[in-house]
């Protein structure tokens, strides 16, 4: 079963949740993450890295703002007020995604284990039941790509220096690795397999991620840390840190001084 319109999949409301559901989790992703690669322009290591960083940037907000596009087609507030105005608890992000940048490594290997999850799951909704998105990650998978490509070789280059350099890979693995658990969670999985909403389990996905990074660290030359953590804190259902706050009230500053404005 294909639905092309929004109209169709607000007909079920059991089908209407758990998309809505679904797409508050991506969009928050891509949002956040998006925000904290603008927070490099100026600041990469080089000139080649600033211009790299500020295109991703653009991609994922790009892709929250697709995103909520789509939820405002199901009946919820416009993308502006989604993007800005939603208090932290809120939020269906993920807790790796909204902390602080800390350095370049920490920010290279945070964007690489995310770009690389984040490929998984677009395809496993590129033939999603519900057609408006399964066209959208048409798209993204091919700007996504890029994302990959660009993470993976910051990350094999920098592991494989040795010195500082593998130092500071090493200590941001470390770091990220205890926020990892809810990136792999999907709130409502059942019935998003269940309608076609999305065609492959976290389970599945995560066994895949943890397949591509275990190569990657491996030929970077850097160090396994064990089993990937389960779930401590769960962004995808509104459990969130204070670094979310600030994000949120420094990302909405403009946009709440009048929400009504039209620029």
């Amino acid at each position: 079963m294909k639905i092309e319109q929004a109209s169709v999949a607000k007909s079920n409301p059991v089908y209407a949740e758990a998309l809505v559901n679904w797409l508050y989790q991506l969009a928050d992703d891509e949002l956040v993450i998006g925000h904290r690669d603008s927070e490099w322009l100026g600041m990469c290591p080089d000139i080649e890295g600033d211009v790299a960083f500020s295109s991703i940037a653009q991609d994922e907000v790009g892709h929250a703002n697709f995103y909520f596009t789509l939820l405002h087609e199901l009946g919820e507030k416009d993308p502006d007020a989604l993007a800005f105005s939603r208090p932290a608890n809120s939020r269906r992000n993920a807790l790796l995604l909204e902390h602080e940048n800390h350095d370049w490594a920490y920010s290279v290997v945070r964007h690489m284990f995310y770009d690389l999850w984040d490929e998984l799951r677009l395809k496993a909704f590129s033939d999603s039941s519900y057609f408006p998105l399964s066209r959208g990650a048409a798209r993204m998978l091919r700007e996504e790509y890029y994302h990959s490509l660009h993470m993976t070789t910051w990350f094999v280059q920098l592991g494989s220096a040795g010195g500082e350099a593998k130092e500071k890979m090493n200590a941001a693995i470390r770091k990220i690795w205890p926020d990892l658990g809810d990136l792999f969670y999907i709130d409502q999985e059942k019935m998003l397999l269940q309608f076609g909403i999305i065609q492959e389990s976290s389970a599945s996905m995560k066994e895949k991620w943890e397949e591509q990074i275990k190569g990657l660290v491996q030929k970077a030359g850097l160090t396994w840390p064990g089993p990937v953590p389960g779930v401590q804190m769960n962004g995808r259902l509104g459990e969130h840190s204070d670094d979310l706050k600030r994000l949120i009230e420094t990302m909405g500053e403009v946009y709440t001084l009048d929400p009504a404005a039209k620029w």
